[in-house]
């Protein structure tokens, strides 16, 4: 079975994204596996609105492990299954907190080992953000790792908020080539666009 990575920095919706997407592909529970850095691993099942209030929330870093949770995507001879997997928000600096450091590190050994890549950035905030650089190192960083490995592609998310289709022309500017696909993880906008790319990759 293949995995499916998603990664990107803090608060840009990763893990709505995923409950979102299950729900999406027909799910009304979802059965999570909960893999900590120091190894321990534990299944926990919610369904959709219990994992939207335990596993989401607005402050930086909730989720501080990998969260996979199996899906299938009809295809043409039946149904792929697959692995998708959530993971902790990365940053541009080192966190002072060392639960998160291990975390973030989790995050970057898996990220060399998955089949396919699903990289999520915040359309929104790239356009209100007075940075001299439009995304952060460690995006360029992703965006450069990740294209040579395989499938990937970039999610310009939180396309339901002012300012985000600005954004989204400014990382199609910015990212020439690159497949990025606009979607709003909160109301499931651009979801068709990503079950038809994570198909063709698993």
């Amino acid at each position: 079975m293949k995995e499916c990575l998603v990664i990107g920095k803090a608060n840009v919706g990763k893990t709505l994204f995923v409950i979102n997407f299950a729900e999406y592909l027909g799910l009304d529970h979802i059965e999570v596996k909960i893999s900590f850095p120091n190894g321990f691993s534990t299944v926990k099942c919610y369904s959709i609105p219990q994992a939207r209030k335990e596993l989401t929330g607005l402050g930086a870093h909730k989720t501080r492990c990998l969260q996979s949770v199996h899906l299938e995507i009809p295809a043409r001879k039946g149904r792929k299954k697959l692995k998708i997997t959530d993971t902790t928000g990365l940053m541009d600096t080192i966190h002072q907190d060392v639960e998160i450091r291990r975390a973030i590190a989790q995050t970057l050994n898996v990220l060399r080992q998955t089949d396919t890549i699903i990289h999520m950035v915040d359309a929104h905030n790239l356009y209100m953000s007075e940075a001299s650089a439009l995304l952060g190192e460690i995006d360029y960083q992703v965006v450069q790792f990740a294209q040579m490995r395989g499938p990937y592609c970039i999610l310009a998310n939180k396309m339901d908020l002012p300012g985000a289709r600005e954004g989204l022309q400014l990382l199609l500017r910015e990212l020439p080539g690159q497949y990025v696909i606009p979607i709003s993880a909160l109301h499931k906008r651009g979801f068709k666009e990503v079950k038809a790319f994570v198909s063709r990759c698993c």
